[in-house]
């Protein structure tokens, strides 16, 4: 059984904290997110509507827990490494591409906690 890339004891254990023992307070990944304050979330008013904004309020906690294991799977996972290398090439400035990388951690953990599974290292997918 292999931990996830970038969380070691101590995210973990401030990661627990922050969301409490399961994911109920959440209806989907995208609501964890938007708490983390990593996806956009609407400011929509009348007849404006699709218009998205950073959320003024997120736990900056989850979001620092998120960032530096994003961070810290770019260097030691060769899956984190190839996405954030693709978000590279696409011309996304250093922190855009982690923050990218943290936001795809948020559906990953979702789906271990949810479904109850160890993470398991599958070998990157080449893309062509």
């Amino acid at each position: 059984m292999a931990s996830v890339p970038g969380i070691g004891p101590l995210l973990g254990a401030e990661f627990l904290a922050a969301i409490g023992p399961d994911l109920a307070g959440f209806a989907s990944p995208d609501g964890l997110a938007a708490f983390a304050g990593l996806a956009p979330a609407p400011n929509d008013s009348g007849k404006r509507n699709g218009n998205l904004h950073h959320p003024r309020h997120y736990h900056r906690g989850l979001q620092r827990i998120f960032y530096m294991s994003a961070l810290t799977s770019v260097r030691y996972a060769p899956n984190s490494r190839t996405f954030y290398d693709r978000k590279r090439a696409e011309w996304k400035r250093h922190t855009q591409a982690v923050i990218a990388l943290a936001r795809r951690r948020v559906d990953v953990l979702w789906d271990l906690i949810r479904d109850r599974r160890p993470y398991e290292v599958v070998p990157p997918q080449p893309t062509g």
